[in-house]
C-alpha cells in the first residue's frame, strides 16, 4: 500500500463500486436509517483510507467496499455485517480506534470490528503471528460467528486479486487459505466461497497445472454437455409428468477437487471420471399434507425407475443433516454407456442453505422452530467450549481447531439412544470425553453394540456406546495418537502437561544411559536418525515419549547402523532467491550483504558456520526437478525444503508466513538422490529380473534397498533406488510400468 492522492478518475470508480453496493443492499435495508447507517460507515472508511492504494493500484477503499458486497451477495448477511465488513480495516490501519467505533456506531460494531483487527507488534516472538492473528479471530465464535463470516468475505476477495502480489506472499497466503479457511468455510456451510477459495489457491500455486486441467475440461465440454441432455432428458418427462415444480442441472467438479483426486490417486485427468453431478431443485408442495423429506423420496424414486442406483453410494442428508446445516438426498446411478452419475436431490430451501451456508440456515431455522437446538447449534457450543480452554500456545491452538474442521462425519449413539456426531474414524475414546472430561479421564474401555471393545476402537455410524471406567484410570501419552476431536486432544494434552517436565528429565536419562552402555556420544548426527526414525519433531519430544515409555530404545543400536536418506545432500547446490531478505539486510560485519544478480548459491558444507544450512523435509522429500520451496528454522539456522505441494508445508505457511522464502534447485552439480516407487502386479516367473534389468541396465539406475513379495498372484513391493532428478525418475517409473504383469507404479514420498 501507499499514499497517493485520488484522481478524479478514482472518485468516479469509488462512487460506482458504493453505488452498486447499495443496491445490492436494498434488499436488507428493511428499517428507516439502514442506508443511512451503511452511508456513514462508508464515509468514514473512505476518509480513514484517503489517498490509500492496494498494491494492485487502486484505491484502497475499494477493498472494503467488495468484501461488503460479498457479505450481503454471497454470504448473506444484513446491515450490521455491511457496516462491520466496510470499517474492517480502520482500526488496524488508521488513527482511529475501537473506542472511536463503538460512540459513532455503537459497542456492538465496534466488538466485530476488533475481531476483524489484527493485533500488530503484540504478539509474542517465540511463537506465531499468524497464529495468535487466528486465535483471536476465532475466539468471536464464543460471541458473534459473523465476524467469521466476514473474515471470510475479506480473504476472498484477497484471493480475487491476489495476482498483484509477489510469490513468498501468495505462498503464504494460498497455505493459509487452503489449511484453515476453506475447510472453514465449509464447515459453516459456503460451499461456493469454499469451491473458489480452493480454485484460486491451485491457480496461484500451481499455475501450470491449472490452465493444464482448465483446458482439458473446455475441450471435453461439448461431449458432456451431450451426455447430461441425454441422460437428463428421462427424468425431466418424468418429473414433468408428476407435476413436479424443478429445475435440473449439470455441476461441473471444480478444478481442485480435480486436481486432488489426481493426486489421492495418482491418476490422470482422463481417468477422472466423476467430472460432474446432476441437481435437482425442486419447489416443495403444501408440505403440511405431504412433508418435503417426503417429496425427495418420491423423486428419488422415479429416478430409480429409470436409471439402476448403486445402492453403497445412497446418502441420506435429509434424515440427519450435516453438522453445517447441509440438507440434501445423493443418490449414485447408471446412467447411459454405463456410467456411474451422481444425483442430487434437494427443495429451494435446502439449496439456499448449500449455497448461503451458515445466515440461510439461522434465517429458517429460527423460522421454522425457534430455541431448538440442531446439530449446528451443537458443533458451535463444542467449539466454544475448545476456545475457552486455556491452551499453552496458539500454535497448538490453531491445529486444534483444524481438527474441528473434519469434513466426514458419523452419528453415533448413547445408551439412552441421544445421537452424537463425531468426525469419521472418532474412536470410543473420543465418545468418551464428548460426553464428559471427567468420562474421558476414567475411561478404560467400551461397550460397542453390547460388545466390549477397546477405547481405541473406531466408531461406525448407528454404534450404540458405553463406555466403562475405572477410579484409577488417567490419561496416558499414547491416548493422543487414538483421537481425532478437538476437545479429547485437548483435555489429554492439559492433563499430561503437569508433568511433561519430569518426563523429559527421566527420557533424556534413559537415552543418555543407553548411549554410554554402546560407547556413543549423542551428538547432532545421531539425533538426526533417532528423532525422524521414531516421528519427534525436536529433543523434548523424543525425550518425553521415552520417559513415558512410549519409544523404548531396544532397537537403537540397529537404527545408529541404519544409512541417512539424505547424506548425499550434503553436496547438493540450491540457489536461494534473494538472501538480502532471508537475512534482514545485514551480514556479518552489520553491513548490506553484496548481492551479484537476484540468487546467491549456497551449497551445504561449503557456506559459512553461520549461514543457514539446506535440508530435505522427510514429509515430502522433495527431489531436484520437483517444484519447491524453503522454510526458515531460524532455532537450528537451517532451511528446510519442501514440495510446493506438501500439506505439511501449507501447516508451517499458515501459522509463520514470514519464514517462507524462494528457493531453487541447483544444475552445477550431478548428484544422486534417494527415492522410493511402490509396485503392483501379476506375478510371473522372471518378472522380477525383466525389473531389475530396466532399472540397472536400461536405466543405469542404482538399486539401495529391495522388498518384493508374492501372495496369490499378486506380485508387490518397494524399491529405493539413488536417481539424478524428478524427470528421470519419472522415466525410469514409465519404463517399469511397461514390464509385462506390472499394473501400478508409484512414487512414494511420505
Amino acid at each position: 500500500m501507499g499514499n497517493v492522492g485520488y484522481t478524479a478518475e478514482d472518485e468516479i470508480l469509488i462512487a460506482e463500486r458504493f453505488d452498486d453496493l447499495m443496491e445490492s443492499c436494498v434488499k436488507i435495508c428493511k428499517r428507516d436509517g439502514d442506508s443511512d447507517f451503511i452511508r456513514r460507515a462508508f464515509t468514514l472508511a473512505k476518509e480513514a483510507h484517503k489517498g490509500v492504494r492496494r498494491r494492485s493500484g487502486e484505491p484502497y477503499i475499494i477493498h472494503p467496499i467488495a468484501v461488503a458486497k460479498i457479505v450481503v451477495n454471497e454470504v448473506g448477511l444484513g446491515v450490521k455485517s455491511v457496516v462491520a465488513a466496510l470499517l474492517h480495516d480502520v482500526v488496524e490501519d488508521t488513527d482511529y480506534t475501537v473506542e472511536d467505533i463503538s460512540n459513532m456506531f455503537g459497542e456492538k460494531i465496534a466488538v466485530m470490528v476488533d475481531g476483524l483487527t489484527k493485533m500488530a507488534g503484540v504478539f509474542n516472538t517465540n511463537t506465531s503471528e499468524q497464529a495468535e492473528y487466528f486465535k483471536k479471530v476465532l475466539l468471536t465464535l464464543s460471541d458473534d460467528v459473523r465476524v467469521i463470516l466476514i473474515k471470510i468475505a475479506d480473504r476472498l476477495h484477497n484471493m480475487r486479486t491476489l495476482g498483484s502480489m509477489p510469490l513468498n506472499k501468495q505462498i503464504k497466503i494460498t497455505s493459509e487459505t487452503i489449511y484453515l479457511f476453506a475447510p472453514l468455510a465449509y464447515r459453516l456451510g459456503l460451499y461456493t466461497i469454499k469451491t473458489e477459495l480452493e480454485d484460486l489457491s491451485l491457480k496461484y500455486r500451481f499455475p501450470d497445472t491449472y490452465r493444464q486441467i482448465e483446458e482439458k475440461l473446455r475441450a471435453t465440454e461439448a461431449g458432456r454437455a451431450r451426455f447430461i441432455e441425454t441422460f437428463n432428458a428421462p427424468i425431466i418427462e418424468k418429473l414433468r409428468e408428476s407435476g413436479i415444480d424443478f429445475e435440473i442441472s449439470g455441476r461441473i467438479k471444480s478444478i481442485y477437487s480435480i486436481w486432488s483426486k489426481m493426486q489421492r490417486k495418482q491418476i490422470p485427468f482422463e481417468e477422472v471420471y466423476d467430472l460432474f453431478a446432476i441437481r435437482i431443485v425442486f419447489k416443495p408442495s403444501n408440505t403440511n399434507i405431504v412433508p418435503e423429506k417426503s417429496q425427495c423420496w418420491n423423486i428419488y424414486s422415479l429416478i430409480t425407475d429409470i436409471y439402476k442406483p448403486k445402492p453403497d453410494r445412497l446418502r441420506d442428508w435429509i434424515t440427519i443433516p450435516k453438522t453445517n446445516g447441509y440438507e440434501a438426498l445423493h443418490a449414485t446411478v447408471m446412467g447411459p454407456d454405463g456410467i456411474w452419475v451422481e444425483v442430487q436431490i434437494r427443495t429451494e430451501r435446502m439449496e439456499e442453505i448449500a449455497e448461503r451456508g451458515f445466515a440461510a440456515h439461522w434465517k429458517y431455522k429460527h423460522a421454522t422452530v425457534p430455541g431448538d437446538e440442531d446439530e449446528f447449534d451443537k458443533w458451535l457450543k463444542k467449539i466454544r467450549e475448545a476456545l475457552n480452554s486455556p491452551t499453552e500456545n496458539a500454535v497448538d491452538f490453531l491445529d486444534n481447531f483444524k481438527m474441528s474442521l473434519y469434513t466426514t462425519e458419523i452419528v453415533v449413539f448413547t445408551p439412552q439412544g441421544e445421537t452424537r456426531t463425531l468426525p469419521q474414524d472418532a474412536t470410543a475414546l473420543d465418545f468418551a470425553y464428548d460426553i464428559h472430561t471427567k468420562v474421558g479421564h476414567k475411561a478404560i474401555g467400551a461397550k460397542i453394540n453390547h460388545k466390549i471393545e477397546s477405547i481405541f476402537t473406531p466408531l461406525m455410524s448407528g454404534d450404540q456406546i458405553e463406555i466403562l471406567t475405572s477410579e484409577n484410570a488417567h490419561p496416558q501419552p499414547e491416548w493422543l495418537e487414538h483421537v481425532k476431536t478437538t476437545k479429547a486432544r485437548q483435555c489429554i494434552k492439559n492433563y499430561l502437561n503437569k508433568d511433561t517436565q519430569s518426563n523429559i528429565e527421566r527420557g533424556q536419562e534413559i537415552f543418555d544411559k543407553s548411549m554410554h552402555e554402546l560407547g556413543i556420544m549423542p551428538t547432532g548426527r545421531i539425533f538426526k536418525k533417532v528423532l525422524p526414525h521414531y516421528h519427534c519433531k525436536n529433543k523434548d519430544e523424543f525425550y518425553s515419549k521415552v520417559g513415558t515409555g512410549i519409544i523404548e530404545l531396544g532397537d537403537i543400536n540397529k537404527v545408529l547402523r541404519e544409512n541417512l536418506p539424505t547424506k548425499t545432500f550434503k553436496i547438493w547446490g540450491l540457489r536461494l532467491t534473494n538472501p538480502f531478505k532471508l537475512f534482514g539486510g545485514e551480514g556479518k560485519s552489520g553491513k548490506e550483504s553484496p548481492q551479484t544478480g537476484n540468487e546467491t548459491e549456497i551449497e551445504t558444507g561449503v557456506t559459512g558456520e553461520n549461514e543457514p544450512k539446506f535440508v530435505i523435509a522427510d514429509c515430502c522429500k522433495p527431489i531436484p526437478g520437483d517444484s519447491v520451496v524453503g522454510f526458515k528454522d531460524t532455532e537450528n539456522n537451517r532451511i528446510v525444503v519442501h514440495k510446493a505441494s506438501c500439506d505439511e508445508l501449507n501447516r508451517l505457511a499458515s501459522q509463520f508466513g514470514k519464514n517462507i522464502t524462494e528457493v531453487q534447485w541447483s544444475s552445477q552439480k550431478e548428484v544422486w538422490y534417494l527415492s522410493e516407487i511402490e509396485l503392483r502386479g501379476i506375478d510371473r516367473k522372471g518378472i522380477l529380473l525383466d525389473m531389475a534389468q530396466v532399472i540397472t541396465g536400461q536405466m543405469e539406475v542404482n538399486i539401495r534397498e529391495i522388498h518384493i513379495q508374492s501372495h496369490d498372484g499378486i506380485f508387490e513391493g518397494t524399491v529405493k533406488l539413488y536417481i539424478r532428478n524428478a524427470d528421470d525418475l519419472t522415466l525410469l517409473m514409465k519404463h517399469v510400468s511397461e514390464v509385462k504383469g506390472i499394473e501400478k507404479v508409484t512414487r512414494i514420498t511420505q
